[in-house]
């Protein structure tokens, strides 16, 4: 029986480990079963065309709050074209209200719940006549000849460690982020979240794990993302993981992980301290800093410890931070909100999410909404749109909050810029509000503007709110602006140089002869010197705090910081009149 996992992916560099794990599974039908995957970028008709040509006897669908619109109506244009074929759902969209699905979509011969690869196996065997019934399959709610839907029982949980590696012919993942597991569930019962719901923490055995760690270290994969909801949450599991890492790293893998930082110990604290820049980065769910709401959410957080363990990693340089926060949350409104920001922001994470709730099927979420005034969308993501204590009128002004913030502070560009200007403003909260409001009478939300573009924009709105300090700001923006591109057009912001080509040709004559600054680079390549540099003359001491004095600076677009991807930056001296 020809099978289809069909998997509708968000962006072409996300690969679903869901249905290469289905496949891996069912290894008995390797040869019948194919993973087809899309993206929700793509046109319907060049998917249906793609799924008619390969005339599958079976089409299983992933469904996720990202891609359920979209896999509904291919599966009600496919069942047109392709009157015989027999379709199956799964993932954690469909798998909690799996009779409402059915009845919505007469397409769909049955849903599969909660943990696919056992159920998946079985359902092939059903159709290749080794089971008779499929009643007798657990996790599954299906539609009978006779069109009655019946709910089997859920499946009882797998062993973790019984899941195949997905990952021995990685050029069926190129470009592709790769999405590994080492456990499944979390010991947490944060009431938004999925998570809650599956009550059975289950950890990969070790070994297994060190296996196939080792091949992705082999065979220099760019980065391997952790899917596990909390990963140090078994502290000897995480120190193991880590250990093994820093033993074996081959300077290229990059290793992301979700995290609770205020249970990172010390241990766990020395073994990071040790690793490469680079080596692995740090997710953190904050979430809000709000007493009433973490207790409310059911979330278990020391916020006091995880702003001590934050600042510890941050000091250590050698680790990516992205911390994030959800508006929406119950007992948080518009002010406290703010206040949740500014603390995160004090931390100053190498990013800063600001979320917006999903009220997702089978969440304590949903099922208290009437309680917390939860008004949300009626479709995917289900995203919140008022509470008894945020208006919709506040969330619409978090939203531009949220990117500006996306624009300034996370992408990374304007550091410098931003750890003075937020020191203007009565909060780094307060002047992101009035960023999103300048840029919203300007009329500049919706419009598309390049990374120069923005740099001006920031000089415009300091030149409005910050009087007598344009020029401060000014070089701390062009500061900002070569410590990241290596651009050769100057842009008019930026104001005429101050490095005369008298100087910057003896400068590099002295350096090609002699290298004192840029010994990395080959003495006879002048050429590649020149194109990977750039000298910039400042009358403040960009890179010592603004302190007075002219100085000027070396950038070297060669070697950068594996860590925000800022030039090496050297002191070349006072430019000689």
């Amino acid at each position: 029986m020809k099978t289809i996992l069909a998997a509708v992916n968000a962006k072409y560099i996300h690969s679903n480990l869901a249905v290469y794990s289905l496949r891996a599974y069912a290894k008995d039908y390797l040869s019948e079963t194919k993973i087809a995957e899309y993206t929700i970028n793509q046109q319907i008709d060049e998917i249906l065309m793609d799924l008619y040509r390969e005339q599958p006897e079976l089409l299983c669908f992933s469904c996720y709050i990202w891609n359920l619109d979209y896999v509904e109506e291919l599966v009600r244009e496919i069942k047109k074209i392709l009157p015989e074929t027999i379709i199956w759902l799964g993932g954690p969209e469909v798998s909690y209200d799996a009779k409402e699905v059915l009845l919505r979509l007469p397409e769909v011969t049955g849903v599969m719940k909660g943990e696919g690869e056992e159920t998946f196996a079985a359902l092939l065997d059903f159709y290749h006549g080794k089971t008779e019934r499929l009643d007798e399959i657990a996790g599954i709610t299906f539609r009978k000849e006779d069109g009655e839907i019946r709910e089997n029982t859920w499946r009882e949980v797998m062993d973790l460690s019984l899941v195949p590696f997905v990952y021995e012919d990685l050029s069926l993942f190129e470009h592709k982020i790769i999405y590994y597991e080492t456990s499944r569930g979390c010991p947490f019962r944060c009431s938004y979240c999925l998570s809650s719901v599956d009550k059975c923490l289950r950890f990969r055995d070790l070994d297994l794990v060190k296996r196939e760690l080792q091949y992705f270290l082999d065979q220099k994969v760019p980065q391997v993302k952790f899917v596990d909801r909390t990963f140090n949450c078994r502290h000897g599991h995480a120190k193991e993981i880590w250990k093994y890492l820093l033993e074996h790293d081959n300077g290229i893998t990059n290793f992301h992980f979700e995290v609770s930082a205020d249970i990172l110990n010390e241990e766990e604290l020395e073994l990071i301290s040790r690793m490469r820049p680079g080596l692995i980065q740090l997710e953190i769910g904050v979430q809000s800093t709000n007493p009433d709401t973490i207790r409310e959410i059911k979330r278990t957080m020391n916020f006091e410890r995880l702003s001590e363990v934050v600042k510890k990693i941050k000091a250590m340089g050698n680790t990516h931070q992205h911390l994030d926060l959800i508006a929406g949350l119950p007992y948080e409104g518009y002010e406290s909100f703010g206040q949740s920001f500014d603390d995160v922001y004090g931390l100053m994470p190498d990013q800063l999410q600001l979320g917006f709730l999903k009220v997702l099927k089978g969440s304590y979420m949903q099922e208290h909404a009437e309680e917390y005034g939860l008004v949300y969308k009626g479709k995917p993501p289900y995203e919140v749109l008022g509470t008894s204590w945020l208006s919709y009128g506040e969330i619409a002004q978090l939203k531009k909050i949220e990117e500006m913030v996306e624009v300034y502070y996370n992408s990374g560009q304007f550091a410098n810029t931003l750890r003075f200007l937020v020191k203007e403003f009565a909060s780094p909260f307060r002047m992101y509000e009035k960023l999103s409001g300048y840029y919203e009478e300007k009329g500049l939300f919706g419009r598309s503007h390049t990374r120069t573009a923005r740099y001006e924009i920031l000089l415009d709105f300091i030149g409005e709110n910050v009087k007598g300090k344009t020029e401060f700001y000014r070089e701390l923006l062009v500061y900002d602006l070569y410590l990241r591109e290596n651009i050769k057009s100057r842009p008019e912001f930026a104001g005429e140089s101050l490095a005369d080509k008298e100087f910057l040709k003896a400068f590099y004559d002295r350096e090609e002869k002699e290298p004192v600054y840029l010994k990395s680079y080959e003495k006879a390549d002048s050429r590649k010197l020149r194109k990977m540099t750039h000298i910039e003359v400042f009358e403040f001491q960009v890179d010592r705090d603004m302190e007075p004095g002219k100085t000027v600076l070396l950038f070297d677009y060669q070697n950068r910081n594996p860590l925000n991807y800022e030039a090496a930056v050297f002191r070349i001296g006072e430019k000689e009149e």
